[in-house]
């Protein structure tokens, strides 16, 4: 896949994947005309029928500056799933309190693809070092990952903290509840907490993720350097409205993984979870090209 791109007012289309601009900017979306309430977040009759929920980024107490939220329109609410099993797994293979400091210099090498074919986004995911504990919001984890194989009807979404996915090579296709994304090894991706979301391969990956337990990303102040420096804010790409529109393949069931203080558990869902028709706000999902040449 290659990286043109062209824009259209406010959107810019890349690859056959429509965004918006701007980080940390309130958008909003719709697959369907006429499926985003107006002047109101939770009317008594929402359009087509849909049900409203809001997924916080931030506590609703937080500062306007600081507070992060989106209101999803979907075709059925989120909770009409089966109970969480636990798998008797942890996220990444180990426990983050496994993981012991080593007093000589490490350097690590690129993942070996040999068994790429055998695995997922999900499968494939290792766990290199830790720092903190989700339990108590502090810290850090940060993954390698190898995968060949598509997520298929497998979904997974994370309670922990934010991710930041950083493919090394191959791209991913990843489907969130908002939006769909086509992120390059000369790309990041950040999907946050909450965020159910699915990912396709156009052929072998791999790549690193770092999770953050407290807080999201913010770009850094920019203070002597000037007004220009560091990241552009308009560099950053935010999805447009995506869902499920083949009534066969809403109805597949499907399983969701959820990451829960490093541990992994598993839902049953008789529906595609990608069913949000319309959706406003500030907190999502969002990928950044960095490369000078990206215009």
């Amino acid at each position: 896949m290659s990286n043109t791109s062209s824009r259209r007012g406010t959107l810019i289309e890349q690859d056959g994947i429509s965004y918006q601009t701007g980080f940390g900017n309130s958008f909003e979306s719709e697959c369907v005309p006429g499926a985003l309430p107006a002047g109101r977040n939770n009317p008594r009759l929402v359009p087509f029928q849909l049900y409203t929920e809001q997924l916080s980024g931030t506590a609703f107490t937080a500062p306007r500056a600081e507070n992060r939220r989106v209101w999803l329109y979907r075709i059925q609410p989120s909770v009409v799933i089966s109970a969480a099993e636990d798998t008797g797994r942890f996220f990444g293979g180990i426990a983050p309190s496994e993981c012991h400091a080593q007093v000589d210099p490490l350097r690590w090498k690129p993942a070996s693809m040999e068994q790429a074919e055998q695995h997922t986004f999900l499968t494939g995911m290792k766990l290199m070092c830790a720092a903190g504990d989700p339990i108590t919001k502090h810290g850090l984890a940060i993954y390698q990952y190898i995968c060949g194989k598509n997520m298929d009807d497998t979904s997974f979404y994370n309670s922990d903290g934010d991710f930041l996915i950083v493919p090394q090579q191959g791209e991913l296709r990843i489907q969130t509840e908002v939006g769909r994304f086509g992120v390059q090894p000369n790309e990041i991706m950040v999907i946050p907490r909450g965020f159910v979301f699915t990912i396709d391969l156009n052929n072998d990956s791999r790549g690193y993720v770092l999770e953050v337990f407290n807080g999201g990303f913010q770009l850094p102040e920019l203070g002597p350097i000037g007004s220009n420096g560091l990241a552009n804010a308009r560099d950053f790409y935010y999805p447009t409205a995506h869902c499920v529109s083949c009534r066969e393949d809403y109805r597949r069931p499907s399983t969701i993984y959820c990451k829960m203080h490093s541990k992994l558990y598993m839902k049953q869902s008789d529906h595609s979870p990608f069913n949000v028709v319309a959706w406003h706000g500030n907190y999502l999902p969002y990928k950044c090209m960095f490369i000078l040449e990206s215009r």
